[in-house]
């Protein structure tokens, strides 16, 4: 096998995964409907040959295998060719277990949320410890400069999306990735085009579960906070279940909390003996989980406490999480990936954490599958309303949806005013950005909050900011 063609290459996992394929020594080509940065960025440096359009006679001649992305279809068709002439094919999860996992340590980084983070923490701490580990990240790790990393040595880290594998595998991406060390951050529901109810949501991962072997081991979230639902999942594990939290009970504690600087400081212990002093560079206690989540796994894996100690001092977060885009005259703009009203409650208590004092202005595309439904219309509101004030963009791709299955952000924006909070609803990215221009003052934060760019939002805002005060620009 020489020649990989990649249907919906630019996903962001897909290419990342045309870049490893491609450092394994295959020659890689890739289509999709339009690829954007960071993929078309990761893309080009690599030298990978992509089409912005799908097309039949992209197959031919034909390539020895094809990998199509979870968002491709029936009908599209380089699909339709594919299947007309019996050309092998597999998905993005399959090529993983089939290509990257044997001979490996796996380490299965899932949960509702924080997965990213987590599996970012993780690739840092083993790179750093020299122990040269293979990973896969579902975003760009900033210590890194990309997603992914094939360092060679004995573990594989890898994070375990709930979501679909592709067209024709339904199940979970985390059923092919072969857990040895698995962590499960939280569970609640998401992913409502996927899964029924949250009792089917709460299945996949007690099939996860079942995939650890006796000698592996799973780590859960184990605080009062955290419900039933995780300790439901591994009641029947056969390996040793490790909880940690913030609360007497768990294997691992983070005791003292407090904010340090831009970051956290914190102190572990395990099993009530003191294990560490931990300075760690992102903001908020959901961090601080995600950090003592890590920790377990490197510390198990035979990692020094002083090189974790190092690793998360020196830990640079993932980009799109608190990520900041600029500051114009003291107005501070800020983007984040939040797409589920506990992670909107988490960055907004983070970045009050890191930005104390200021005017927080809470914006919210609803976006992804989850968001553009009725299921979180009664949750966001209590989120929101932790902004000091609130602006919600129009539901993307609103037409796919039936109205009694549609989010409506006017109900959302009202319920927010019912607690005393200035919310209102816009149209378009550029009705939001002429409106924060005209009511944003020096000291205010703009929390800009979408899992997709928001129509260019942040760039729009601080454009406009900079025709405003061009002599006090500083962009980044």
């Amino acid at each position: 096998m020489k020649h990989i063609h990649m249907i919906g290459i630019g996903g962001s996992a897909m290419a990342p995964l045309a870049g490893m394929l491609s450092e394994h020594g295959y020659t890689v080509t890739g289509s999709d409907a339009g690829v954007y940065p960071p993929a078309s960025t990761l893309l080009e440096s690599l030298g990978i040959q992509f089409a912005s359009a799908f097309d039949a006679r992209h197959l031919t001649p034909a390539p020895d295998l094809i990998v199509v992305g979870n968002a491709i279809s029936r009908g599209n068709v380089e699909v339709e060719e594919m299947l007309d002439r019996k050309l092998p094919h597999r998905s993005l999860p399959e090529i993983l277990e089939e290509e990257f996992l044997p001979g490996k340590h796996s380490i299965v980084v899932s949960g509702t949320h924080g997965k990213t983070t987590t599996t970012a923490m993780l690739a840092w701490i083993f790179h750093l410890a020299g122990k040269h580990p293979d990973f896969l990240v579902g975003g760009v790790a900033e210590n890194f400069g990309k997603s992914y990393g094939l360092g060679g040595g004995p573990e594989f880290i890898l994070e375990g999306d709930e979501y679909d594998s592709a067209y024709w595998d339904k199940a979970a991406k985390f059923f092919h990735y072969q857990p040895d060390d698995l962590i499960i951050t939280s569970l609640e529901f998401d992913h409502a085009d996927i899964y029924s109810d949250f009792d089917a949501y709460q299945l996949a991962f007690r099939r996860l579960v079942n995939l650890v072997p006796r000698r592996g081991r799973t780590i859960i979230w184990g605080d009062a906070a955290s419900g039933e639902a995780l300790r439901k999942a591994t009641e029947k594990a056969f390996c040793p279940v490790i909880t940690y939290g913030f609360e007497k009970g768990n294997d691992w504690i983070a005791n003292n909390v407090a904010v340090d600087g831009d970051g956290m400081y914190f102190q572990v212990c395990y099993k009530d003996e003191p294990y560490a002093e931990i300075h760690l560079s992102a903001t908020g206690r959901h961090n601080v989980l995600n950090a003592l989540a890590a920790l377990i796994v490197a510390q198990g894996r035979g990692i020094r406490r002083e090189s974790i100690h190092d690793a998360l001092a020196t830990f640079q977060s993932v980009k799109r999480r608190m990520d900041v885009r600029g500051e114009i005259d003291n107005i501070l703009v800020v983007d984040d990936f939040a797409h589920h009203p506990t992670a909107i409650r988490a960055t907004i208590d983070a970045t009050r954490l890191r930005w104390p004092g200021r005017r927080l202005w809470a914006v919210l595309e609803p976006r992804s599958n989850s968001m553009r439904r009725r299921v979180f219309q009664d949750a966001l509101p209590q989120a929101l309303a932790l902004g000091d004030r609130v602006v919600l963009g129009s539901v993307h791709r609103a037409g796919q949806l039936s109205d009694d299955q549609r989010l409506d952000p006017e109900t959302v924006a009202s319920s927010v005013r019912q607690v005393g909070k200035d919310a209102r609803v816009l149209p378009s990215a550029d009705a939001i950005a002429d409106f924060l221009i005209a009511e944003a003052r020096p000291g205010d934060l703009l929390l800009i909050m979408s899992n997709g760019n928001f129509d260019g939002l942040c760039e729009k805002l601080l454009s406009r900011l900079s025709k405003r005060l061009p002599s006090k620009a500083h962009a980044q």
